[in-house]
Order: C-alpha cells, then sequence, then structure tokens
C-alpha cells in the first residue's frame, strides 16, 4: 500500500483518487476551490479530502507530506503543478512526484531538475498512442514500462501472418521480446516453446520499443 497526496480536485484528480482507493492505496487530495471541493466531497470520504492550497507548505504539512510516497499534481494550471512538485521534491524529500501538464508549450519545465519524476502530457500521449497505432498495425499498446522503453502489448494474430500454425520455438521471435499469454476461445494459455499459434489467438507479450514493429509483422503479418 502507498500513500498518495493528489494536488487537484477536478475530474482528473478525483477519478485517480478513486482508482487509488480501488486498489487499497491511501489517498489524501487537496483541493481549494469550494464548488469542486464540494464535488469531491459527495464521491469521495471525508478523511480523504483536505481544503487548501496544494502550493502551501503548511496545508501539505497537515496533510502528511512527510510520509508520503508519491505526490501527483493534476490541477489544470501548470504553474500550481510546478510549484507541488518542486515543494515535494526539495522540501519535504517525497520519493516519487508526478505532474500534470495541461499546456505542452510548457513540458520543457517539467524536469527532474524541476522535482519531477514524471511529467504526464495529455496531449503528447494521445498523438504518441495515435503514431503507434498507425505504425504497429493490429498492435495496441497496454502498459508502458521503464520510462517507455519497454511495453505490454496486445496483438492478434491473424490469417495470413507468419505465426500461424507454428510453435512458439519455431517463430523468429525478437530477442527482447517474451511471450506473456495467449487468450483464445475465452481461455488463457500460458506460452511454452511447443505451444501452437492459431488465427484468431489474442497475444499478450512484453517488448523493448525498438523491436515492436518486428514483433507486429510476425503476429499480424
Amino acid at each position: 500500500m502507498k500513500k498518495v497526496i493528489i494536488v487537484g480536485g477536478g475530474k482528473v484528480g478525483t477519478h485517480l483518487a478513486m482508482s487509488l482507493l480501488a486498489g487499497g492505496h491511501q489517498i489524501h487530495i487537496i483541493e481549494r476551490h469550494p464548488g469542486e471541493l464540494k464535488a469531491v466531497h459527495e464521491v469521495l470520504p471525508a478523511g480523504c479530502v483536505v481544503a487548501g492550497s496544494g502550493t502551501d507548505p503548511a496545508v501539505l504539512e497537515a496533510t502528511g507530506i512527510r510520509d508520503a510516497d508519491v505526490l501527483a499534481a493534476v490541477t489544470g494550471t501548470d504553474a500550481t503543478n510546478l510549484v507541488a512538485t518542486s515543494l515535494a521534491r526539495f522540501e519535504f524529500g517525497v520519493p516519487r512526484t508526478i505532474a500534470r501538464v495541461k499546456d505542452p508549450g510548457n513540458g520543457w519545465m517539467f524536469t527532474p531538475a524541476m522535482g519531477v519524476d514524471a511529467a504526464v502530457n495529455q496531449a503528447g500521449l494521445m498523438a504518441q498512442l495515435i503514431a503507434e497505432e498507425m505504425s504497429l498495425d493490429g498492435m495496441t499498446t497496454l502498459l508502458k514500462l521503464s520510462k517507455g522503453d519497454y511495453s505490454l502489448v496486445e496483438q492478434t494474430v491473424l490469417a495470413h501472418a507468419t505465426a500461424v500454425g507454428k510453435r512458439v520455438v519455431e517463430l523468429a521471435f525478437p530477442v527482447e521480446c517474451i511471450l506473456v499469454g495467449v487468450l483464445r476461445d475465452g481461455r488463457l494459455i500460458i506460452p511454452h516453446g511447443n505451444t501452437v499459434l492459431e488465427q484468431g489467438d489474442e497475444v499478450i507479450a512484453l517488448v523493448h520499443k525498438s523491436m515492436a514493429q518486428r514483433l507486429s509483422w510476425t503476429l499480424g503479418g
């Protein structure tokens, strides 16, 4: 279980808080606008909600930031998010900081030197996902790992693919690629060397970004 402080009680912050709570994590969400506070109180336990500014050291201190594992600043204002993460890192020593970038033009400021471990640029993520979907036919990215170098992907085995009717051991899969599972007719198959791939199989794999195209060709043709 992680202790997470979320700065910003809008739709993004509230959704994040609800997801983390469902995952068993301890969260506190800081919001200063009365309208947003009212909405947050309607969907989250009262003990999770803190009224105040996420850029106020006293508010952060009172929220228990010194014991926090993560601070996520997700307000709609880039300056607020940057100040909150900088305070968390340099004033309170929070191990992990995440900031939302509303204006892509400000992305250059959200760096580790400014106290930001991970900057979430929604416009940039959307552009990246669109580019990936266009370049990797039929492959869906489920999760990015190790700062985006590796991805957990899902690929449907198409009728004309090299992989159809062949055992895993016979296929020249990329070196930096591991098959994690095969979904077939609603069943999960743990793939081994003798597992034969069939048309329509949903293959889940962990792959390095440099090898994703090659994996897509093998499974999708």
